[in-house]
């Protein structure tokens, strides 16, 4: 009898927590944060003064959301994780031990001390980390359609959590080793496609209809999985170009059973960081 008493109180125990008054409260979901970098030279200084120092700020906003998250939830309720991926993999030295530095796992075992060390970890492994791609010059850009259809469901999603990818990168998609055509959908799109397709008035829907334009699907089954594409920054060449941009992304979503998406284009990280934090924080309830 005692027995099964408590595999019946064990679930509940775990899964609630409690107020000082004693009051049962939901549990914070585990949270799984994943962040894709897009090292191309749209961080190079001279192209977009300031914009990796933007993407950084960025970094830092997600990270303290992160953290805020773990230092509220109950110790023994920990089950929470944030890791950077890269595709390619940067041409830096010793990126496989700093991309391990930029792994945490939070579990009830995790020191009060290690929650505190992230936020200094990831500011300066991330400053490093850009500021040799821009030292150097080797700005290998970022494979997206390839991540998606090789790596996000083995790298980005965990049962038990809720799983966010975050996309840094300035909304077109191309890579050299991506590019690939397919009944009018492609794994790419720059500013000059756009032209070429005549993506350039306020009917660029009907267009894209009529041509069957679009990302072409990398995976599915993606319904556990949330994406933001962050620092969205569209050529001035149309006043349509975001819309465009945002709707090849939309599609793309949709048609890979995203959970949900976001799209925010390049801001001041101050001007970001309350709806970055909204996001993570704000629904992170079950």
């Amino acid at each position: 009898m005692k027995s099964t008493l408590l595999n019946i109180l064990l679930p509940l125990l775990i899964t609630t927590a409690f107020t000082k008054e004693g009051k049962a409260q939901p549990a914070k979901q585990n949270l799984n944060i994943s962040f894709l970098l897009d090292l191309s030279d749209r961080i190079d200084p001279k192209k977009n003064p300031d914009l990796y120092q933007r993407d950084l700020g960025y970094i830092k906003s997600i990270e303290t959301a992160f953290v805020n998250h773990v230092k509220e939830k109950k110790m023994m309720l920990l089950n929470d994780q944030m890791q950077v991926f890269f595709d390619p993999i940067p041409k830096i030295p010793n990126i496989n031990q700093l991309s391990q530095q930029l792994k945490v796992s939070f579990n009830p075992k995790t020191s009060k001390k290690e929650i505190l060390s992230v936020d200094n970890t990831y500011t300066q492994i991330s400053s490093k980390i850009y500021q040799h791609t821009i030292k150097y010059g080797h700005y290998i850009g970022s494979d997206i359609w390839k991540f998606f259809k090789n790596n996000v469901q083995d790298y980005c999603i965990k049962d038990q959590h809720r799983n966010i990818l975050i996309i840094l990168t300035d909304g077109y998609m191309y890579h050299q080793d991506s590019k690939f055509l397919d009944n009018g959908k492609s794994s790419y799109i720059t500013p000059a496609f756009i032209q070429a397709k005549k993506l350039t008035s306020s009917n660029y829907r009907a267009v894209m209809k009529k041509n069957n334009l679009g990302f072409i699907p990398a995976t599915s089954n993606l319904q556990n999985l949330e994406v933001i594409v962050l620092g969205i920054n569209p050529s001035k060449q149309s006043p349509y170009e975001e819309d465009i941009i945002k709707q090849y992304w939309t599609d793309w979503f949709k048609a890979m059973k995203v959970k949900k998406s976001y799209f925010k284009t390049a801001d001041l990280p101050a001007n970001l960081a309350p709806v970055l934090q909204g996001i993570i924080l704000g629904a992170n309830k079950p």
